[in-house]
């Protein structure tokens, strides 16, 4: 029998970038939204403030664009500071280069494994999907759901108990399924 896991997020992730006034290194963004009107071109930007100080910086989201270029539901939205707009546009690579910024995810994310009990038959095929694009090593995946330690982990990887078509060393944030034979 097939397992489905799911990896969701609990909250947006920390954004890493160096402040100019406290030099602390971490920005949480609450869905803030600043849009400059020049004429016909806009500006915006997402807010995030800084975890140490409270300062507030600007990740460039547009740079003078023409207004009749948008979508007007997309600046409804930035109108409206939509946490979600702010969730999707951190997830684009684009914008994180434009910026110079990286993501940090620890504690932002849970694993929902459908609950237990599905732990003690002979092979079990997990299928693990995610709602974000969030960077987990599937080893602590697979650790936190079956409830073993990562060396336990690594041990069954090496044994060949636990094969999957991915690496299952690195870090992963597409889909992957994977079987543990015990």
């Amino acid at each position: 029998m097939l397992n489905h896991w799911v990896v969701m997020p609990t909250r947006l992730p920390l954004v890493l970038r160096r402040c100019h006034a406290c030099a602390a290194g971490y920005f949480r963004a609450d869905g803030k939204f600043r849009v400059n009107a020049h004429h016909k071109l806009l500006d915006a930007w997402l807010l995030v403030l800084c975890t140490s100080c409270g300062e507030t910086a600007k990740l460039t989201v547009l740079e003078r664009t023409q207004v009749r270029s948008l979508r007007p539901e997309l600046l409804d939205r930035m109108h409206a500071n939509d946490i979600g707009l702010a969730a999707e546009l951190l997830q684009d690579p684009v914008l994180r280069r434009r910026n110079r910024v990286a993501l940090d995810w620890d504690g932002a994310w849970r694993l929902d494994t459908g609950g237990p009990g599905h732990l003690d038959s002979e092979a079990m095929d997990v299928s693990v999907g995610f709602a974000a694009r969030i960077p987990v090593r599937p080893v602590r995946l697979i650790a936190e759901g079956c409830g073993l330690s990562r060396a336990e982990v690594e041990r069954l990887i090496a044994e060949g108990s636990l094969v999957s078509a991915v690496r299952l060393n690195g870090k992963l944030s597409d889909d992957f399924t994977f079987t543990l034979k015990r």
